[in-house]
């Protein structure tokens, strides 16, 4: 009886990864077959340019290189502000919370993860209004206030993931620096950390997807559809995820359709490029942690 249990156990866990592998395929392959075909350069720059376009020279109207840049400065920029905090929460909770706090901040974290994008962006317009009423007239939604909120949207998974794989190391690890006379914070800094990297890019690598696909929050707090390339963080932008849910709403064409799956399948690639750099730089960290210090 325990045989048959767990042989039809076994067969239903093959078959939900099949059905979610399956599922993942059919999306991206879908995707990638309906908008392939209209990726080209005059997609990306439309009529102008292409070294007009990229020196800034002149405005792109009618392609989606300003929502490109903006996409990639957005990610890089939120991602950039949510890493030092994240990890830093994540070593606190993992290492030093201890009791109460531990619980109060653990609980606090979740929350936070629990949190509806849509919220988030409210509370990025009102703080917008906030500033702009009391410190400055200058301050609008902006790519700054888009970052900032989007830093937070991630900041949860960052601290879990960090948290997790510090605490998944064995004791062998944990103790063996000490026990050579190193600090605590030496023993996190130069043992635990590099050899949790890969439990912390794994975090870092949702966050990326998160913020690229994240459309309530840039609605409320900065995106425009026709902004150009920004030229500062507290300037109006372009972004590929709004492009995407405006031409599906309010596409008049089947060719204006396609358009939005060719942007659809350069934010793939976008993600995958930051994806590819944060394991990248995950490598390169672990090797230069381990055997350079």
């Amino acid at each position: 009886m325990n045989k048959i249990s767990e042989i039809i156990i076994t067969g239903f866990c093959r078959m939900c990864g099949i059905i979610l592998l399956a599922s993942v395929f059919s999306i991206l392959g879908y995707v990638v077959y309906k908008g392939i075909g209209v990726i080209n350069i005059s997609l990306i720059f439309g009529k102008t340019y292409v070294l007009d376009a990229i020196l800034l020279k002149k405005q792109v109207f009618d392609g989606l290189f300003p929502a490109i840049a903006g996409t990639m400065m957005l990610v890089a920029i939120s991602v950039l502000l949510a890493v030092p905090i994240g990890i830093a929460g994540g070593i606190y909770l993992a290492e030093y919370a201890k009791g109460v706090s531990r619980k109060i901040f653990g609980l606090f974290s979740d929350i936070m993860a629990g949190i509806p994008s849509i919220v988030i962006g409210l509370f990025g317009f009102s703080m917008t209004i906030f500033l702009n009423r009391y410190f400055s007239t200058r301050m609008y939604p902006c790519l700054f206030i888009s970052s900032m909120c989007l830093a937070l949207l991630v900041l949860p998974y960052i601290i879990r993931t960090t948290q997790a794989a510090l605490e998944s190391l064995p004791d062998n690890i944990r103790l063996t620096a000490i026990a050579l006379g190193a600090t605590k914070l030496q023993n996190i800094r130069y043992v635990m950390i590099p050899k949790s990297l890969p439990g912390i890019f794994s975090g870092i690598i949702l966050a990326v997807g998160r913020c690229a696909e994240d459309t309530a929050v840039i609605m409320l707090t900065g995106v425009v559809a026709s902004a150009g390339v920004p030229k500062s963080l507290f300037s109006h932008y372009e972004a590929l995820p709004f492009y995407i849910y405006y031409i599906s709403s309010q596409y008049t064409t089947p060719s204006e359709m396609l358009r939005g799956y060719g942007a659809s399948v350069i934010l793939l690639v976008i993600c995958l490029f930051f994806f590819m750099l944060s394991f990248a730089i995950q490598r390169g960290l672990t090797y230069r942690s381990l055997y350079r210090a």
